[in-house]
């Protein structure tokens, strides 16, 4: 269950909205807590952080993070289909030589639309960039090796208000990008470092 603020004098979709999101079911891999939303993006928001927890990892697991945001305005703006607009960031290491492929990237927003599509998410609008960065270090810090990430920023309007299904499918996207399976299924977990 998601633990989320009482909003007071909210419009009664976003309310109904909030309550969706409070029966969203966690991953026992993470640890997801509201944060402060932005203001002014949107008439009301919802935020949330993630992170794939240590003590639920593999020794090689790359601990990954995110953040969400949940939007709603009183009409539809600017290149939103719906009164709503969910905003994502997610980040997770890499080893150098996947992060050096020039479809890592494209993978990244594969795994979006699969979890998405896998919880049920109905969506419109979806817009994002997926950003490789592999990093060498110099002077003082040149006995680090080599390291790589991925970036996945992205947006998309969610059709209706039941909006658990796509705070499910950006936990199960951090997961992926952390080298878990995409769903909670008790399957081992996929090692990238093999």
């Amino acid at each position: 269950m998601v633990e989320i603020k009482q909003q007071l004098g909210v419009a009664p979709e976003f309310a109904l909205a909030l309550e969706s999101l409070r029966g969203a079911a966690i991953r026992p891999e993470v640890e997801v807590r509201e944060i402060v939303a932005p203001k002014d993006l949107a008439k009301h928001a919802v935020a949330f952080s993630c992170d794939v927890r240590a003590d639920s990892a593999h020794e090689k697991i790359d601990l990954g993070t995110g953040r969400i945001v949940f939007l709603w305005d009183t009409a539809p703006q600017e290149s939103w289909a719906s009164k709503f607009r969910v905003i994502i960031f997610a980040k997770s290491p890499l080893e150098t030589d996947i992060g050096a492929d020039e479809f890592s990237a494209g993978v990244t927003w594969a795994w979006l639309i699969s979890a998405l599509e896998d919880n049920g998410a109905t969506y419109a609008s979806e817009a994002g960039t997926a950003t490789r960065v592999i990093s060498t270090g110099y002077g003082s810090l040149a006995n680090q090796k080599d390291h790589s990430e991925v970036e996945l920023r992205a947006s998309w309007s969610p059709l209706d208000y039941s909006l658990a299904a796509h705070l499910s499918a950006w936990q199960n996207l951090i997961c992926m990008m952390s080298g878990h399976p995409l769903q909670n299924e008790n399957l081992s977990r996929i090692d990238k470092r093999a």
